[in-house]
């Protein structure tokens, strides 16, 4: 009987193909790296490897950094400018360092309030797994409204000076803190706990609240509506020095603990799914975290006045140039971004418009215009 003739394999059979256990049977290798130089010889495109960090790859992380460090030399560009521009005295005298000093205030309110924004306001959209809302919608500024109008309303232009004070400034924040605590905790929790129909009572409860301070003021006469209104624009000069020392250690500490969970925050965007798959309580994480952010966002409100679009135009920018999810990283140029939007359009409208008052309405008028145009494209970023 002939033996069986052997014809030799092409190279890529012998190189798919073991050698045989049996006449007949050919073993596959499924190793992808046995694979790879055959798919180059027939042309398949090799896969890039993908990364599971911060960033998707080098170029990247280069960007983030390029990024970043423009942001400092901007912010610090602004800073000075605000400090010594316009300054009439020379440059290293007493003079100009007493006049300096006095500037100094306004600087620190501006880094407060954008910390204040920016942070509160990633987080929130985080937390709601939403991009086209602002922590606003559950009433901070409607509250704000509605005592600075009682205060005007009861005890006349006095009232102004009235709320004015660091008891004032304190009892303001702790009653918005108080507010949102009492909704979290009462809609967040139990079997029926639902996100979005805490937003909703947040929406009813601010507008009752609105409803409740135009009431009041058609009620007043013009020279107390026009020293009201003064007071319900979003504007650096509201602030006192005096409010510092209560509101910095506040917001540090605040932020700070956001920026410790900020993992846990990755998590969270992920889903309520995800998050118990993982081992991490959605619901409990979710209140710690609002809660945190009432008191940024109640510190802000009552330090300056409301400023409805500023956290929006602000959180949105930062998703676009950021160019990571990890929010250990979008935080810093979330703050950033903020003074630098901030401390900008003071810089510019008081040195080359002389229009200082208008620049809470450019931000809003400029933040709306960002969030229709988001809302255009159906909240997609």
């Amino acid at each position: 009987m002939a033996e069986p003739t052997t014809t030799e394999q092409p190279p890529l059979r012998r190189r798919l193909g073991a050698a045989p256990a049996s006449p007949g049977v050919t073993e596959v290798s499924t190793s992808p790296a046995d694979l790879v130089p055959d798919l180059e010889v027939l042309g398949a495109p090799r896969r890039p490897r993908s990364s599971s960090g911060p960033f998707p790859d080098a170029r990247a992380r280069r960007r983030y950094w390029i990024v970043l460090g423009a942001l400092t030399v901007l912010a610090v560009g602004f800073a000075a400018g605000l400090l010594a521009v316009d300054n009439p005295m020379p440059v290293g005298s007493r003079g100009f360092w007493l006049i300096a000093e006095m500037r100094v205030t306004s600087v620190v309110v501006m880094l407060v309030v954008a910390f204040c924004q920016a942070i509160a306001t990633i987080t929130f959209q985080t937390v709601t797994n939403n991009r086209i809302i602002t922590p606003s919608i559950m009433g901070f500024e409607s509250l704000y409204t509605v005592i600075q109008t009682a205060g005007v309303y009861v005890l006349g232009v006095a009232g102004v000076v009235a709320l004015q004070g660091t008891g004032q400034f304190l009892a303001q924040v702790a009653a918005m803190v108080g507010l949102s605590v009492l909704l979290y905790g009462w809609l967040l929790r139990g079997k029926y706990a639902n996100i979005q129909v805490m937003l909703l009572i947040g929406i009813i409860i601010g507008g009752g609240l609105g409803s409740v301070s135009t009431f009041m003021q058609r009620l007043l006469s013009p020279s107390e509506f026009d020293v009201l209104t003064a007071r319900l624009f979003g504007s650096v000069t509201n602030a006192s020095v005096e409010y510092l020392p209560f509101a910095v250690p506040m917001i540090l500490v605040a932020g700070g603990l956001i920026w410790l969970s900020a993992r846990k925050l990755n998590v969270i965007s992920l889903g309520r799914d995800v998050c118990i798959n993982v081992g991490v309580d959605h619901g409990r994480q979710t209140i710690y975290m609002l809660v945190l952010v009432s008191v940024l966002m109640a510190v802000s409100t009552a330090l300056i006045g409301p400023m409805t679009f500023f956290g929006f135009l602000v959180a949105t920018l930062t998703y676009q140039i950021a160019g990571t999810h990890d929010h250990r990283r979008l935080l810093p140029v979330g703050v950033l971004v903020g003074f630098v939007v901030l401390a900008g359009a003071y810089f510019v409208m008081n040195n080359l418009f002389y229009a200082q008052g208008v620049v809470s309405v450019i931000i809003e008028l400029v933040g709306g215009t960002v969030f229709l145009v988001v809302i255009m494209r159906k909240g997609r970023l």
